[in-house]
């Protein structure tokens, strides 16, 4: 049984006020998740125009801590 399959079980075991827990829960996780890909993409994006400012001689001391 897959855990997908196991989760799901385990929900349907659970009294009706709980589900709505579990959903809020849900809905957390996911909203979580998509912030985390934002900041990468955001991450990722600005990074090439940083380059410039971080890549230099006098930073360059930095780069070694």
């Amino acid at each position: 049984m897959s855990t997908e399959h196991i989760l799901i079980e385990k929900i349907r075991q659970l009294p009706p006020q709980r589900m709505a827990e579990v959903e809020d829960f849900i809905d957390f996780l996911r909203a979580r998740e998509e912030e985390h890909r934002l900041t990468q993409a955001a991450a990722q994006a600005s990074e090439a125009s940083f380059g410039a400012v971080w890549d230099n001689d006098e930073d360059a001391v930095y780069d070694k801590l």
